[in-house]
């Protein structure tokens, strides 16, 4: 995250009404909801994780165990169950 110093991007009226409710301090203003990302999305990395898990919930479909694919994916098998059982 980096700071930018108020002064230099708000109005300086803007700038007086929010000292009226704090000073020298940092605050973060948060993205709009319409500009969220997903995690991963920028990455590839959920399109990755959705794949891996899309694979698992096949492979337990054909009869391959939890245990099996615990160890295949390194994951514990309580993850295991919670990708399986997911829709």
């Amino acid at each position: 995250m980096t700071y930018i110093k108020a002064t230099s991007v708000l109005p300086e009226e803007l700038v007086k009404e929010i000292q009226k409710y704090i000073q020298g301090e940092t605050i973060y203003i948060p993205k709009p909801g319409k500009t969220y990302k997903q995690w991963g999305t920028l990455s590839g990395e959920r399109k990755r994780i959705d794949e891996r898990n899309n694979s698992l919930k096949e492979a337990y479909r054909s009869g391959i165990s939890m245990e099996q694919l615990a160890k295949e994916y390194y994951l514990s098998i309580e993850t295991v169950k919670k990708i399986i059982y997911t829709k």
